[in-house]
């Protein structure tokens, strides 16, 4: 047997920001990168689904332990909406139930409706999402054939702007095409923006296309394909798009520690607080990584030391 070559990667490791393709899933591209870096210790920071294209971030070796504690509540996306047509997913790769003719709807009438789905709003889920009921994932008891009822909650949409109207018309039917652009929460649905917009103007929609530009500070301008990724491994390459340090330092606030404050977050003590909210880095004087930190009451902790005194 041949020599198991070396993984792509220190031990540290740090995020690898994908543009993801249409047709693979999230758990796909784990697979993929965890072949493309020579490591099991993959993993992603949310979800995006197989239709949509764009950021999807993951975490590698010591940086898989960041992701439970990157703040990614903000997220951007572009997107197509088609009026005049339903479907059972609320997107074009689930059946279509009810088409509707929607030529006659005026911009005015689209841009209001549009704002009604704006600021903070309750949303109800897809009911094909990964949402999970009574511990089994929606989408699962859908394919299962159960009617599946899911809550409203609430969620924030800050933007939600028409870039284009587009009117078709195939002879047997009449849609409005609209291309957007979307600024919201973590736990929006856009196919159910799509669903919903569709609904109160009394044609119905659902999504052609998604694509995520932007999950809390990570854009595409750190992604790159996982075609791209897979020359660079071949011509072993670097394939991280930020390494550890400059992941956190991307991620989170900071906070300069002195060499005895390294030595000592390195071995699992706290340090005085500063008056910091929420979690923060600890780095040294070279901009080093040395721990994600939590304050509460006259303690600065760990909540994962990034580099250990064993390390």
């Amino acid at each position: 047997m041949g020599e198991r070559k070396p993984p792509l990667v220190d031990a540290l490791g740090g995020l690898l920001i994908v543009d993801k393709d249409g047709g693979w899933t999230s758990h796909d591209v784990v697979a993929k990168s965890r072949r493309l870096l020579r490591t099991k210790k993959v993993g992603h920071a949310g979800t995006l689904d197989p239709m949509a294209t764009g950021v999807l971030v993951l975490g590698v070796e010591r940086a898989t332990k960041i992701l439970g504690q990157l703040i990614l509540t903000t997220k951007a996306y572009t997107a197509t909406i088609r009026l005049g047509q339903s479907t059972i997913t609320d997107d074009a790769e689930g059946e279509v139930t009810v088409t509707t003719p929607a030529a006659h709807l005026t911009d005015a009438e689209i841009a209001a409706r549009v704002a009604e789905l704006t600021g903070d709003i309750q949303q109800v889920p897809a009911t094909v999402s990964a949402i999970k009921v009574n511990g089994e994932r929606a989408y699962a008891r859908v394919r299962a054939g159960e009617d599946v009822q899911l809550a409203a909650r609430p969620i924030t949409v800050s933007r939600f702007d028409i870039v284009e109207r587009r009117d078709i018309d195939t002879g047997t039917e009449q849609f409005v095409d609209l291309d957007v652009e979307v600024e919201c929460s973590s736990g929006t649905y856009i196919r159910a923006l799509a669903r919903d917009l569709g609904e109160k103007l009394g044609v119905g929609g659902h999504l052609t296309a998604l694509r995520r530009t932007r999950v809390g500070p990570f854009t595409l301008e750190h992604a790159r394909t996982l075609a791209t990724l897979e020359a660079a491994a071949e011509a072993e390459e670097p394939l991280l798009s930020l390494d550890i340090d400059a992941a956190v330092r991307t991620a989170f606030p900071l906070r300069e520690v002195q060499d005895t404050q390294v030595a000592d977050l390195r071995n699992g003590r706290w340090l005085d607080p500063v008056g910091i909210p929420g979690v923060y880095a600890a780095v040294d004087a070279s901009g080093n990584a040395i721990a994600l930190l939590q304050e509460s009451g006259k303690r600065a902790s760990s909540v994962m030391v990034v580099r250990p005194a064993n390390l």
